[in-house]
């Protein structure tokens, strides 16, 4: 039985190459789509590579008629495949973007050495695998991020996912994307808190800011035994700091010359808040120093609703503490609209959730910030995605990247 070409109605002969190069790559394409009970796989192959021979010298035409013939095919030889994923963007994309002969290996090999365009039309892709999300985010390109996380049917795994939240310190438009991924961790969350803008930090504090009474009730005979140690582990020490429900410290308050954390801010207040004073209400707020330093320093001022939430500070606190600070606040008929933003998020939380935030922020930030940890933190490419990075030391590196742009 004679083969009938399927594109034969709707294809006129190739000027370019003439009419006998045009029927051949149409009789070529006709034995690739033959069932398997006619053909076998050898000779499916074979036909292929012939095809693959003749498209190389042919014009764009004939090659884009040749990629809708082979797109629906399910077993396509691997050459023709590779070489029509990879050819111009206009003729790939009819094998990117749903073809389901491209495997996960073409598909990552098209991804590290084709175009822009090509990335983002795999990026569109149903079902992506971790292997080709890896191999779209790793060359760092935003437009191509920004489609792999807005593809919910992607599977994104976590060093890419973290390539993505650092990338979005350049790019902030990302963070409203990465915080609808379900794959996305409270350390990254937190991270990303700190570039993003208004809405997204709301979202990221109805996300991850959550209560902490499962663990408070797992470990409340931990303390016991702790004192009995006397405290020795200090990793076992930090994890309780983040557990136990009081947030001030008694030891700061005792040693104070303000005696509370409410004289300290009335002070600030009266006299202005320099180094020495941001210092102590920090101390006092039972978190480190350079935690208060990056609070009190953020851009937009959500920081300064969690602290004093979670420091069970009065909402005439914060506003004290927000004139401290000599941000703006308006009249009384029109105040500031950041101060008002701020103070919808101190009335939004409840103490325990801002307390949860807070000494997210404070063990992430500051629990492993040795000598070697702020030299890395500094360079200009931070501590990247090395394995040996602990989550502590990795979200420093995300929040204290560029400290000096705070």
């Amino acid at each position: 039985m004679p083969l009938v070409s399927a594109i034969a109605s709707d294809v006129t002969p190739d000027t370019n190459t003439g009419h006998t190069r045009t029927i051949l790559a149409r009789r070529l394409a006709d034995i690739l789509c033959l069932p398997s009970s006619r053909i076998t796989p050898v000779e499916r192959h074979m036909s292929g590579d012939l095809l693959v021979g003749i498209l190389t010298q042919s014009s764009i035409k004939l090659r884009k008629q040749c990629a809708r013939r082979i797109a629906p095919l399910g077993d396509v030889a691997t050459g023709l495949i590779r070489f029509l994923a990879r050819d111009d963007i206009e003729i790939a994309r009819i094998i990117l973007a749903d073809s389901e002969a491209i495997s996960d290996v073409q598909l990552v090999e098209t991804a590290r050495t084709a175009t822009l365009d090509h990335r983002l039309v795999i990026a569109r892709r149903k079902e992506l695998s971790e292997l080709v999300c890896e191999a779209l985010l790793a060359p760092g390109e935003p437009e191509v991020v920004a489609h792999v996380l807005n593809n919910q049917t992607a599977h994104i795994p976590q060093d890419a996912l973290e390539h993505a939240v650092e990338l979005s310190r350049e790019y902030p438009s990302l963070c409203g994307a990465l915080l609808k991924r379900a794959e996305l961790r409270p350390a990254q969350g937190f991270a990303l808190f700190w570039w993003a803008d208004a809405a997204e930090r709301t979202r990221a504090l109805e996300r991850f800011a959550v209560g902490r009474e499962i663990m408070q009730d797992a470990a409340g005979d931990i303390f016991t035994m702790m004192a009995e140690e006397d405290w020795q582990d200090p990793l076992v020490r930090s994890a309780m700091q983040f557990i136990e429900r009081r947030q001030r410290s008694r030891g700061a308050i005792d040693k104070s010359l303000y005696s509370s954390l409410e004289n300290a801010i009335d002070m600030a207040m009266e006299i202005g808040l320099d180094a020495s004073m941001a210092e102590e209400i920090s101390y006092l707020s039972g978190i480190k120093p350079v935690t208060g330093a990056k609070i009190m320093s953020d851009h937009g001022g959500e920081p300064l609703a969690v602290l004093c939430k979670a420091t069970g500070l009065k909402r005439a606190y914060l506003v004290k503490l927000w004139h401290a600070l000599k941000r703006p606040v308006g009249t009384q008929e029109n105040p500031d609209a950041d101060m008002q933003r701020v103070i919808h998020c101190f009335d939004s939380l409840s103490s325990n959730k801002a307390q949860t935030v807070l000494r997210y922020w404070n063990w992430t930030l500051s629990a492993e910030m040795t000598t070697e940890t702020k030299s890395e933190i500094r360079a200009p490419r931070g501590i990247g995605n090395d394995t040996d990075v602990s989550t502590s030391e990795r979200t420093a590196a995300l929040g204290y990247g560029h400290w000096g742009d705070n």
